[in-house]
């Protein structure tokens, strides 16, 4: 039986893995990266093209990723700051924050998926410490007093003192481990695209709540074009993927009140369905979950990347600083860990899972009084800088 040990074996090489891979790496760890699928930088683009998904990096993502080494692999001219950001509610309701008013260089940066996963691959490549299993299928996770064995299709067997489970939403880490719990689904998916636009949008992003129709944001990119996330119910989904290139930016102008003037799709629409998940604990003997695979957010504010990546650091943390204790999958540590996320974590979700509830209820009484709360908080600025220390950080 061919058999490789190591500290901690990562199952799952999205973003949130290759970063803990790198980060523990970085630490002194013995590291292997287990995926199901081949892990590659991917081409660059030599059309021009966009890709669909992005991300809004927070300042303080941005910081962990260049202490990493990968921040500063991103192409500049392919990342754009926001600046500013107008929200607006589904009566007269308003709400804005700015990057300058903060004392920020930007609220957020955004980013295509396509070139964090490059950036996170190459310093994954340059960093030593680091196995590379994959493509391999996982079939088994056998968990013993000292560690556990991850049992692959080809009869290779993967030995790590700690499994990190970075593997999505729909955890296959997760149950193995025993833990049942499944995402609850908001009957919503987030629908995706990029446009031209008329109007510079001068770093602006912008964020409307249409009650029954969902959550519409814009996320500025570089030059001439932004990014829209629509987080529609079913139905409305359906429809917008089904619509024809020039109909599907019409009806996102008429929607966003031609904030930035006409529209013109140049990226193919995309939909990702959204989903819920609180758990009792995100650690369990010898296991440590990670990224989604720990908690599912309501995208709305665009945290939930940036939730990963704090739950990356503050694992790098308890595990770096462990000091005489040897063993990074003891469990005063992944007590620990476990202890440092419960806080930010339940706060955002809270957050976010009651801001869709709240927009998404039709009662007329309650329409005014949340848009009459969003207003009142857009006149106490000290409270808005509250408000948004949490996602900056």
């Amino acid at each position: 039986m061919n058999r490789a040990q190591y500290d901690v074996a990562i199952v799952g090489a999205g973003l949130v893995g290759l970063a803990l891979g790198v980060a523990l790496a970085r630490a002194g760890l013995a590291v292997s990266i287990v995926d199901r699928n081949g892990i590659a930088a991917g081409e660059a683009p030599v059309d021009g093209s966009w890709d669909t998904r992005v991300y809004a990096v927070s300042p303080g993502s941005a910081e962990f990723l260049r202490a990493l080494g990968a921040w500063q692999r991103l192409p500049g001219e392919r990342v754009e700051a926001i600046e500013a950001m107008q929200i607006f509610g589904d009566v007269d309701g308003r709400l804005g924050f700015s990057a300058y008013e903060l004392g920020e260089r930007a609220l957020a940066w955004i980013v295509e998926h396509r070139e964090l996963n490059a950036a996170l691959v190459e310093a994954m490549r340059t960093q030593p410490g680091i196995d590379v299993v994959a493509p391999c299928l996982p079939v088994a996770i056998s968990w013993h007093a000292d560690g556990a064995e991850l049992r692959l299709d080809d009869g290779r067997v993967v030995a790590a003192r700690l499994v990190a489970g970075t593997d999505g939403i729909h955890s296959w880490v997760r149950a193995q481990a025993g833990m049942l719990q499944e995402p609850r689904p908001y009957e919503q998916s987030a629908v995706v695209a990029n446009f031209t636009i008329e109007r510079a949008h001068r770093g602006r992003a912008f964020q409307w709540f249409h009650g029954g129709d969902g959550v519409m944001a814009w996320l500025p990119l570089p030059g001439r074009r932004m990014s829209m996330v629509w987080s529609a119910p079913q139905e409305l989904a359906t429809d917008l993927l089904a619509a024809e290139p020039k109909r599907l930016a019409q009806r996102v102008e008429v929607q966003g009140r031609a904030a930035l003037g006409k529209l013109e799709l140049i990226t193919p629409a995309a939909r990702f369905p959204l989903s819920f998940l609180k758990l009792p604990s995100v650690v369990a003997h010898r296991l440590a979950l990670v990224g989604d695979a720990a908690h599912g957010v309501h995208p709305l504010a665009g945290q939930g990347l940036n939730l990963g990546f704090g739950d990356v650091a503050a694992l790098l943390a308890v595990l770096a600083g462990r000091g005489a204790i040897d063993d990074p999958g003891a469990p005063i540590l992944l007590e620990s860990y476990a202890r440092r996320r419960a806080a930010p974590v339940l706060a955002m979700q809270t957050a976010t899972d009651g801001l869709a509830r709240l927009f998404g209820t039709p009662a007329p009484w309650l329409r005014g009084l949340r848009n009459r709360g969003m207003s009142a908080v857009d006149a106490i600025g000290p409270l808005k800088k509250l408000l948004a220390q949490p996602a900056l950080r």
